[in-house]
């Protein structure tokens, strides 16, 4: 999923401060919400999320202030688009967050650094109006900020070595040419501990761990990587960086496949500025997710990744996380789908030199392998309208899609995935490798299983991270495989089948 989730690592909630709100622009009639400010502090830096809920009318747009007392300074964040100007913090709503109906929701989340102290702001303005009556409530229950060192009460047993897998017709199956349907979990933090300095995974990716997956017969588990770790980018950390980097990963491969697990192994952050429209942190670092892969590095990245498992038919490459070049601003529709397979110059307005899936899949075959690969559709994954009429040209014949599913998505309806999805899944291998919804229930990914099962689709849900439900969609509320409301949805649906 794009930054505005995976950079909410480690979200213990600590101290929600409740504000009633008045919000309203010159004759409108003033409206309230409630905001929630919540953090999570390591000592030298800390997350924050400020929940704010629409409790009047129905607002088109949002831009949320505060500031700090102390030397608190912003490193990046999701769920809408941050700046700061000395101690003044400006959130203002995405694309796609803007509109917020009465009683709903949005909740952008922040990350930043700190010396001396970190006292809590204490004022919040909305459109412009200052938040009003901020009342401290009673803290609730944090889950926990490391993982358990116990393993699950009853961990079930090995099934084994997962299957090679290679693509037949629209469907991929095992080396006795079984129809294999991928059901799992997304595992962040790969993609964002190491580039922000805090190690390479985010909690235990140990064989207690990969056992509490399996527990929900879950048979995938999708790894969010980053090409700066990998590569060894400067500035990265040492020890979170190159062989360091690559052996975490090869050694957490292991351990999947040991558990009969198969691992979808993918480049979820990269390099190159972008600060246009719908930006999501400022810097070249592979800091954020960005609108398309860059030329500079992601296609190094796959000769690696792809030199490093190429004799492991096991493993499966997804290409990149959630390309959104159609979202720019500065390309027409159809161009976006020609910058998404070409990259290069067929990207007018981008500010660096982007690889398309053709080039990322170019470096995985030119590396001597056939792993089966995976390519994501545009708009953040959803938008599968254009795949087939520009699909890359696999010579190993291992290609599928992959696509991403939320409640919060435009493609998110039955009659979408009929005429959108349904297609693309009829000629080739479609993997839904992030569903998901962002309420801590499971209306939607109910309607979404059935429908992709009815159709032998699979599917991961995002994520299988110890975080809160209510920030993002997360499975779990320990990794000892405590699902939250949401995952316990996920959980049960797949024990059923």
């Amino acid at each position: 999923m794009r930054s505005r989730w995976v950079l909410a690592a480690v979200l213990a909630l600590v101290g929600p401060l409740f504000a009633a709100v008045t919000i309203g622009s010159g004759a409108a009639a003033a409206t309230a919400c409630k905001a929630e400010y919540t953090k999570n502090d390591w000592g030298s830096g800390f997350t924050t999320t400020v929940k704010i809920t629409n409790l009047g009318d129905a607002w088109t747009s949002w831009t949320l202030k505060y500031s700090y007392a102390g030397s608190q300074a912003l490193s990046g964040g999701w769920n809408g688009k941050w700046s700061q100007s000395g101690k003044d913090v400006t959130v203002v709503n995405e694309s796609w967050n803007g509109s917020v109906g009465a009683g709903a929701s949005v909740s952008p989340g922040g990350q930043f650094t700190y010396t001396g102290t970190n006292t809590d702001p204490t004022a919040f303005s909305v459109n412009g109006v200052t938040c009003n009556g901020i009342v401290p409530t009673t803290p609730p229950t944090s889950p926990p900020t490391t993982p358990p060192t116990t393993p699950p009460t009853t961990p079930p047993p090995a099934t084994g070595k997962a299957p090679a897998l290679h693509v037949s017709g629209a469907k991929i199956v095992d080396a006795d040419g079984r129809t294999v349907t991928l059901r799992g979990v997304n595992r962040s933090g790969g993609e964002f501990m190491c580039v922000q300095g805090y190690g390479i995974w985010e909690g235990a990716m140990d064989d207690a761990s990969v056992k509490a997956i399996a527990s929900w017969k879950a048979n995938s588990v999708r790894v969010p990587l980053n090409e700066d770790c990998w590569l060894g980018v400067a500035g990265i950390k040492p020890e979170y960086a190159g062989a360091n980097y690559i052996k975490a990963v090869k050694d957490y491969v292991a351990i999947l496949e040991e558990n009969g697990i198969t691992p979808i192994l993918e480049l979820h952050w990269s390099n190159g500025t972008w600060t246009g429209q719908d930006n999501h942190c400022a810097t070249e670092q592979a800091a954020c997710q960005k609108p398309m892969p860059d030329m500079r590095y992601s296609p190094s990245f796959w000769t690696g990744v792809a030199t490093t498992f190429k004799n492991d038919p096991a493993v499966v490459f997804d290409l990149f996380n959630e390309p959104y070049p159609n979202n720019l601003g500065v390309m027409s529709y159809d161009q976006s789908w020609k910058c998404w397979r070409d990259g290069g110059t067929a990207c007018p307005g981008l500010t660096y030199e982007a690889a398309g899936m053709q080039d990322l899949l170019d470096a995985v075959r030119g590396a001597g392998a056939t792993n089966v690969v995976l390519a994501a559709g545009t708009s953040y994954s959803n938008d599968m309208s254009g795949w087939l009429a520009n699909k890359p040209t696999d010579p190993a014949g291992n290609l599928g899609a992959s696509w991403h599913s939320y409640n919060f998505n435009w493609c998110a309806a039955a009659d979408c995935w009929s005429s959108t999805i349904a297609p693309v899944a009829a000629q080739v291998p479609l993997v839904a490798t992030e569903i998901g919804e962002n309420d801590c229930g499971h209306g939607y990914i109910d309607g979404l299983m059935a429908w992709l099962d009815a159709r032998g689709i699979g599917y991961l849900a995002w994520t299988w991270n110890a975080w809160n439900c209510s920030s993002g969609p997360a499975l779990i509320s320990g990794l000892d495989g405590t699902p939250t409301a949401y995952g316990i949805g996920y959980r049960d649906h797949l024990r059923s089948l």
